[in-house]
């Protein structure tokens, strides 16, 4: 899953995103509003890490105005201004949730999993299952056939990927786009080593092979 940070403060930011990449997401990060939305109209976001108080465009007049365009992406905001006044300002403005600083990176790790699966369409959903394999959102822990496979950040975050894209072909296009962040050279074969990898630890010890690649077109995970 690929979230966009946009925060002007360079500590906040960094601390958000290591934070969020240890949890396996992908982060780009915007340090003021023409930035951010450039970024949030340019790339296709899973969620979006908005901080109120902006250099060049606010927090508030930018979520507006990506609502304006028909940008569905779920917003968090990120603000110090804890008033009631100001958190109904936030969420009017179209923001999904919104979140005070300063907060406990927990809190702010459950809210992100709650607005994606409200996303999702599945509010109350923390696992995701398909055959004998089974993902826990919450603590990231794969099962398959009663066995548990170990995998790394980016491992988890391309099986999640494919797991809330069951039975559908995903593009090497929208892999990077969800999986990897701004910075991956999509000139490499990394997606497809990557894949490989999973595929080894997923399906090497079962008969049924569950990850399918769609010559041409990218992959499929598929019973």
């Amino acid at each position: 899953m690929r979230i966009l940070v946009i925060e002007d403060e360079k500590k906040i930011a960094g601390f958000i995103k290591r934070g969020l990449k240890e949890e396996g997401y992908a982060v780009d990060t915007a340090s003021d509003g023409e930035e951010g939305y450039y970024l949030a109209r340019t790339n296709d976001y899973d969620l979006i890490l908005l901080d109120v108080m902006l250099p060049k465009i606010d927090g508030i007049k930018l979520c507006k105005k990506l609502r304006k365009d028909s940008e569905k992406t779920p917003v968090i905001m990120l603000t110090a201004k804890d008033r009631v006044k100001d958190k109904v300002e936030g969420l009017d403005s179209g923001a999904d949730d919104y979140i005070t600083k300063p907060f406990v990176f927990e809190e702010l790790l459950a809210r992100i999993r709650a607005v994606l699966r409200k996303k999702a369409g599945s509010s109350t959903v923390t696992t995701l299952a398909l055959s004998d394999l089974s993902v826990d959102l919450l603590s990231h822990k794969v099962i398959r056939a009663g066995r548990e496979i170990r995998l790394t950040t980016k491992e988890y975050a391309l099986l999640e990927y494919l797991m809330r894209n069951p039975n559908t072909i995903v593009t090497r296009t929208m892999l990077s786009e969800h999986v990897w962040n701004i910075d991956f050279d999509t000139d490499t074969n990394l997606i497809d080593v990557y894949v490989n990898y999973l595929r080894k630890k997923i399906d090497s010890n079962s008969k049924k092979k569950l990850i399918q690649t769609v010559r041409g077109r990218g992959y499929i995970l598929k019973d």
